[in-house]
């Protein structure tokens, strides 16, 4: 008799920043299901909320924090090499915008989720992770387009 071996997990790894984007990213959780989880924001106090996972804090930054951001990209690189995922996904900010943009070098696929802070128009990281993303999505059905981003429903 042949057995098939056990499919392998897939690897996701889950960036926000904090405060909305954090509580955005944990309400997709059921989404991951099939998944091996890794999570990364920019609080380790956050960590507490994703409990029996791998979790890991980087830097918090902005385009007007320059030099924490060039660390925070080195954190996040360090962090895609070590976990090698099979998807990024992110609802932003700018670690998550990094984050997809390195998981890109290693041949993961992404996922950009903008905030629903941003009714009117998209989010800077929003625009720029649209770009290169696999799969970009707005949580708000007047900021679809037909080439994205695209409209599946909202998080909160």
């Amino acid at each position: 008799m042949l057995v098939s071996p056990k499919r392998k997990r897939k690897k996701l790894l889950a960036v926000a920043s904090g405060g909305g984007h954090w509580v955005q990213l944990l309400r997709l959780g059921p989404a991951f299901i099939e998944c091996e989880v890794v999570f990364v924001t920019v609080d380790q106090a956050y960590g507490a909320d994703v409990h029996g996972y791998k979790f890991y804090s980087i830097s918090d930054a902005t385009r007007q924090t320059l030099i924490r951001l060039v660390w925070a990209t080195l954190e996040l690189l360090w962090i895609v090499c070590k976990e090698r995922p099979d998807l990024v996904i992110s609802t932003g900010a700018a670690p998550g915008y990094i984050a997809i943009r390195l998981g890109k070098l290693f041949g993961a696929r992404s996922v950009w989720v903008d905030s629903i802070a941003n009714a009117e128009e998209l989010s800077m990281s929003g625009a720029m992770a649209g770009r290169c993303a696999d799969l970009w999505l707005t949580q708000w059905p007047h900021l679809a387009k037909q080439g994205g981003p695209h409209y599946r429903g909202a998080v909160l």
